[in-house]
Parts: C-alpha cells; structure tokens; sequence
C-alpha cells in the first residue's frame, strides 16, 4: 500500500511542477494585476477565459479521451501514429470552424456575453484564438503524457507559463492593454508552444509513404468519445455558472471581484487538478479488487484532510491574504466568498473518486446525471441566495450544488465497487477542521496583526488536535516515526567529521 501511494506522489510531482511555478508566479503578480485592471476588466478577462474553456469541451466532441482509450489497445507503432493523425486532424478541423463561425458573428455574440463595453469585439477575438489554441494544445499534451516524456511535457509547460507571464506584464503594464493584454499574453503564449510541440512530433503527423496502417474509424471514437461530453460540460459549467449568473445581477464588477476569490482558491485547484492527473491512472493499475477497496478509502482520507487543511488556512486568514495580493480596494470584499469557493474546489476532488469508481465498472452513463443534478442545484440556490448574500451566497451555492452530486454520485455507483471509505476519520475531520475553522473565524479578531498571528496559530493547531484526537492509524505512526528517526540519522551522518 505505501508503494502506491509513493507512486500516487511521483505523479503528482511530475506533472505538477509546471502548475506550482505558475500559481506562485500568478499569485505574487495578482497586486500588479488589479493595480493595472479594474475590477469590471477583470471580471471580462474571466467570463471570456472559462468560455473558451466550456466551449473547447463541446468542440472536441470527446476526441480526446478516445484517442487516450484506443492508444492504449493497440501496440503497432504504426497504428499508434495513424490514430495520433486522425485526431490532431479532426481537432484542427473542428476548433477551425468553431472559430470561423465565431469570427463571423463577434459582434452580436461578443455583445450577448459582455454587453456594450469598449473593445468587447476585440476580446471576443482574442478569446477565439483562445479557442483553437487551448483545444489543440490539451491533445498535444495528451500525446507528451502517454509517452511518458515528463521531462519535454514540464518544459513544454514552463516554456508556456513564462511566456505567458512575461508577455501578460508587457502588454498589461507596459502598453496598458488591461483584459486585452492579460487574454493575448495568454493565448499568444499557447499558440507559440503548439506550433512547437507539432513541429517536435512531425515524425508522427506526417504519414510514412506507402504506409497502409489504419487507425480505428471515427465513428468508432466518436461512439466512445462523445457520451463523456454531456458529463464534462455539466460539470465544468456548474464551475463557472456563478460568474455569468452574478454578471447578470450584479454585473461586471463583481465578476471581477469574485473572480478574485476564486484565483486565490487556486491552491486547492492546484490540488484538485494533481489529484485528477495522478489518480485515476494509479488506480485503474490495481487489479486487485480488495487492495484497490483500501488504498480508494484511504487516499479518499487523505485528499479530505489535506484539502481541508487548506480550506480551514483561507477560511482563517482571508481577509489578510486578499489585503496583501490586491492592490486595489476595490476586490477586497473577495476574502467573504474565498472559503465556499475553496471548499466546492475542495469537493470537486471527492468527485474524481467517484469517477474513478464508475471507470472501474466501466459503467460512465451514471455520470451525467449526477453532474446535471449538481448544475441544476447551483442555478436554483444562485437564484435564491445572491440577492440575499450576495458573493458570498454564490460561493454557498458551489458548495451546495457539490453536496447533491456527490451525494447522487454515491448512490450510483455504490452497487458497481465497494470502496473502504473510513466514515468515522472521515467525520473527524470534517468536525475538528470545520470546528477550528468556524470557531476561529467567529471568536478571533478579524483584524490586526495579533489576530493574523491568533488565526495562524489556530490553523496550526489543527494537526496536533487530530493527533490528539487518535485520528492516525498504528501503522501510521509507526511509519512516521521509521521516517523521523531515517531523517536524524542522515542529518547526525551530515555534520559528523
């Protein structure tokens, strides 16, 4: 069991690095940001970034988890690249139309999603360069992680991230572009990176003469593929649902403003995208039933209190982190929404075990449903609770919307595998975090540097009590303490003459 979930970490290491560099450059930049972007231009940047995203999940019709199922049956090299060919060709083709038909009405459609703002036809390009960067770029990546080239995929992905933040700085601050720039620097940086990696893979996209290996028939990708993307987009647009529903009632600005919270969540994001990598590969590895039932719980209850620890620190100490990476007091109510978003981000991960559990019946048609139940919920409590709570009662609705479908997605795939879930640390994680969490937002002073200082060490405390609290296992402990008593060693080996 400890080997795999070594392994589990390896992953997340490989794969994570670029995301790491990128949240911690994105965060120390946010103060230049909201100094160069008011809060409505921001709140443009967001609607037209998660657009493009929504959209790209309908325009590759799920070509790109059946080219990551058919890879894997077929061993023939030459098979392998006639697949590679026909589903960079079918996405080329379908984001080419996608944006053609997008260039060709911008003014109506950049009017509908933005209202008549200055320069909104030109952000609406940029965000279709978006478009068929973004989509094709998620398959080249694709073929980089089934290879296995960790090391060409966390350059590919560093070379994106610094581009990106370098040429965002120039146009944003040094040209003074605002939403305009911080989207171009963007997509301009992954345009860049896809003609590269295409040019890298050429061997691969250009068919052999005479070469007669076929790769499986569209309509049978498209049998496999296009079932995922009712499922995909249900859940992606139960993410973004609340920045175009608070759009519409409270309008730009405080899209700008909850979009602050939600970049500031973006370490629990950080996690949760991690874990969506690494795990279901790890897990769909073990053909042990039995073993798999044991490590699905007892990674389920790491991830829980992980995320939850991260969750109870922004629940803590918002307000000083949202002061400190915002330069502009016009996004400092975002600390009242940064703990629901956290924790519906946080939920979202308890989703991909579900997920994983229906992949391993090879049952995916329960998906849908319980994603559709998860977006309806989130439209109704967005309706009844932001005209009353506002930003804050968007946040709530995430979280409630994820209650639902975590709870549908538990009672549909309950009878397809048993999973050792472990309710009872479960349970007590849920009431010494959340319990720490809520009573030291409500008790300790929301202000000051003592009530910095009380929040964090409140935050701290949060281990030592589950310890105290009996919540690791024996074996646990006994492993901590192998693992503790191997580290002073080396560290007396080092300083000893």
């Amino acid at each position: 069991m400890t080997g795999y979930l070594k392994r589990l970490l390896r992953v997340l290491a490989a794969y994570q690095l670029p995301d790491i560099v990128s949240k911690f450059i994105s965060l120390g930049l946010l103060p230049v940001y909201t100094h160069y972007i008011a809060p409505g231009g921001y709140g443009e940047a967001e609607l037209l970034i998660n657009g493009v995203i929504f959209t790209s999940i309908v325009v590759r019709f799920g070509i790109i988890e059946a080219f990551l199922r058919f890879y894997f049956s077929d061993e023939d090299p030459a098979r392998r690249d006639a697949l590679v060919r026909r589903a960079v060709a079918f996405l080329l083709l379908t984001t080419t139309a996608a944006v053609a038909v997008g260039a060709a009405a911008a003014g109506p459609l950049s009017t509908l999603i933005l209202g008549h703002v200055g320069h909104a036809t030109q952000l609406f390009l940029i965000a279709l360069l978006g478009l068929w960067s973004f989509t094709n770029l998620e398959l080249a990546y694709a073929l980089l992680r089934i290879d296995e080239r960790t090391r060409a995929y966390a350059t590919a992905a560093l070379i994106n991230v610094l581009m990106t933040i370098a040429a965002s700085v120039v146009l944003v601050v040094g040209l003074g572009l605002g939403a305009r720039g911080l989207l171009l620097g963007n997509y301009g940086a992954s345009t860049i990176v896809l003609l590269g990696l295409w040019w890298s893979y050429r061997h691969r996209l250009r068919q052999a003469p005479h070469a007669r290996a076929g790769a499986e028939k569209l309509p049978v990708l498209m049998r496999f593929g296009l079932p995922t993307v009712p499922a995909e987009a249900s859940v992606y647009a139960l993410n973004i649902v609340d920045r175009f529903y608070i759009e519409h009632a409270r309008g730009l600005t405080a899209v700008g403003v909850y979009s602050i919270a939600v970049r500031l969540a973006g370490i629990v994001v950080f996690t949760v995208r991690a874990f969506q990598y690494a795990w279901p590969p790890l897990a769909y590895s073990i053909t042990d039933d039995a073993e798999a039932s044991r490590l699905y719980g007892i990674v389920t209850t790491y991830y829980v209190l992980f995320s939850g620890w991260i969750v109870a620190g922004l629940a803590l100490e918002g307000r000083w982190i949202v002061h400190l990476l915002t330069s502009n007091p016009g996004y400092y109510p975002a600390y009242k929404p940064l703990p629901w978003v956290a924790l519906g981000w946080a939920m979202y991960g308890l989703f991909v075990v579900f997920l994983v559990i229906a992949g391993r019946s090879k049952v995916t048609t329960r998906n849908f449903p319980a994603a559709f139940a998860g977006l309806a919920t989130n439209v109704l409590l967005l309706v009844l609770l932001v005209p009353r709570f506002g930003l804050t009662g968007a946040g709530i609705a995430l979280c409630g919307s994820y209650v639902v479908m975590l709870g549908a997605m538990h009672f549909f795939t309950r009878g397809l595998f048993a999973v050792a879930f472990e309710w009872r640390r479960l349970a007590q994680i849920v009431l010494v975090v959340g319990g720490i969490a809520a009573a030291g937002d409500l008790l300790l002073p929301k202000g000051g540097f003592g009530g910095f200082v009380l929040r964090a060490l409140a935050w701290l405390a949060i281990p030592a009590v589950l310890l105290l609290t009996r919540f690791p296992h024996r074996e646990e402990l006994a492993r901590l303490r192998a693992l503790a008593r191997k580290r002073a060693l080396r560290a007396g080996s080092a300083v000893s003459p």
